[in-house]
């Protein structure tokens, strides 16, 4: 199941409370780039459980309804936890471009999930734009993804 960034559908993204004021800067980033955002929440900086967030991103991202998903939380381990639960994603945890672009060269992710405790906006904001631009390697890479499904 290779990942194609298809521009003609949304991009889901969410957070929790740690990851929120990040997930409303990228939204209105990727809006002012022409992008149609769905946004899964947080909905504001109250104490939320980010299961209750990632799941939803996941769940669009696996049935199609979005091309590809970006999640925040403080650690964005959390984030990547949870959407790797879903048979048909490659959540990769980033928090440096050459990582952003490994995720998608050689695992075909399909959401990035970036510490918002961790990473300054700015760096957050090219690591989605190297991960949108990477395109999968494929080739003995593809051999290893298809590895990660458990049957």
């Amino acid at each position: 199941m290779n990942f194609v960034f298809d521009k003609n559908k949304p991009i889901a993204i969410g957070s929790d409370h740690a990851g929120f004021e990040y997930k409303e800067a990228v939204k209105i980033w990727l809006e002012e780039k022409g992008y149609t955002v769905k946004n899964f929440g947080a909905y504001s900086l109250s104490s939320v459980d980010y299961p209750d967030f990632a799941h939803p991103v996941a769940s669009s991202v696996e049935n199609g309804e979005t091309t590809f998903g970006i999640l925040f939380c403080g650690s964005a381990n959390g984030v990547a936890i949870t959407a790797n639960k879903h048979q048909h994603i490659r959540a990769g945890l980033c928090w440096e471009n050459d990582v952003a672009k490994l995720v998608r060269k050689h695992n075909d992710a399909n959401i990035i999930c970036i510490p918002a405790r961790f990473v300054a906006l700015p760096l957050a904001l090219e690591m989605i734009e190297n991960f949108m631009s990477t395109v999968f390697e494929g080739g003995r890479h593809a051999d290893r993804v298809n590895k990660i499904a458990c049957s």
